[in-house]
């Protein structure tokens, strides 16, 4: 019995640090594990996710060395003929290699847009391998470049006021100094468009995301799908390039009229003529 009365206190009560023991007891196990079941699921996605990026670089990295280094150097260090990539962002890798400009077979002031050397993976692959040496912006996301929402007039007022002294009022494209053009946006999906604004390529500044938030890019995005879609209902569009071309066609369509008019005056001239002889 008084081994039962030493643990025990008198009357069957518990010490009052018991219960409190006791629910913290409950608590660590409860804890642990929750975290056993919980650890052990991310540990075991995390390698899988970064042994899926690893084997992206390394396919990235083939991939440029095969393609790209002959121009940017081996390590994309940059050389004579070619700038350093080292920090441009998967988004500038993305937006050159997509739209054919790159891999280029010479460098030039201004590379044309053409036909994609690489698919989508083989493209993604070098940019998650540049991206990796550097960082830099990355790819836009779907929900990035939707036009859900956006403010159309708005859109056109950051394009006439930003994009228009090179791109044109409706996208069409234009000459620029030195050999060099805007190109026309025509063809353009919203991710490249999305893209050449982040990275700012060949001749065009960059516009950051304090430049033109995420919200006004969008709203840019809005504007240039719209134009595309826009009807002509005074008959042709003549490119949609301003006042030039239409100053430039009506004068020669006067010009062809009034040759024409001196013409039949002419032969009607000459035939009263030996009528009357």
């Amino acid at each position: 019995m008084s081994w039962i009365t030493a643990k025990w206190p008198r009357g069957g009560r518990r010490h009052p640090a018991a219960g409190v023991a006791l629910v913290l007891l409950g608590l660590l196990v409860i804890g642990a594990a929750y975290g056993a079941i919980t650890g052990s699921g991310s540990a075991s996605a995390a390698p899988s996710q970064s042994a899926v990026l690893r084997a992206q670089i390394n396919e990235g990295r083939q991939l440029f060395v095969a393609n790209c280094a002959a121009c940017h150097g081996l390590e994309a260090q940059g050389t004579s003929v070619a700038p350093s990539l080292i920090g441009v962002g998967a988004a500038a890798v993305d937006f050159q290699v997509s739209t054919g400009r790159m891999p280029a077979r010479e460098p030039g002031p201004e590379m044309p847009r053409k036909p994609p050397k690489l698919n989508r993976q083989q493209t993604l692959a070098v940019a998650a391998y540049i991206e990796s040496l550097g960082g830099g912006p990355q790819i836009p996301s779907s929900a990035q470049v939707s036009t859900k929402g956006a403010n159309l007039a708005l859109g056109q007022q950051l394009f006439i006021a930003d994009c228009a002294q090179c791109h044109n009022f409706v996208g069409a494209g234009g000459a620029l100094t030195y050999g060099k053009y805007a190109p026309p946006l025509t063809q353009s999906t919203p991710t490249q468009i999305y893209e050449a604004m982040l990275t700012g390529p060949e001749a065009m500044p960059v516009f950051n995301n304090t430049t033109i938030t995420p919200a006004e890019k969008r709203d840019i995005l809005s504007y240039v799908i719209a134009t595309r879609n826009t009807p002509n209902p005074g008959g042709f569009s003549l490119g949609r390039i301003g006042p030039v071309t239409e100053g430039l066609v009506a004068f020669l369509g006067l010009l062809f009229f009034m040759v024409l008019v001196a013409m039949w005056i002419t032969a009607k001239h000459g035939k009263s003529k030996a009528d009357h002889e």
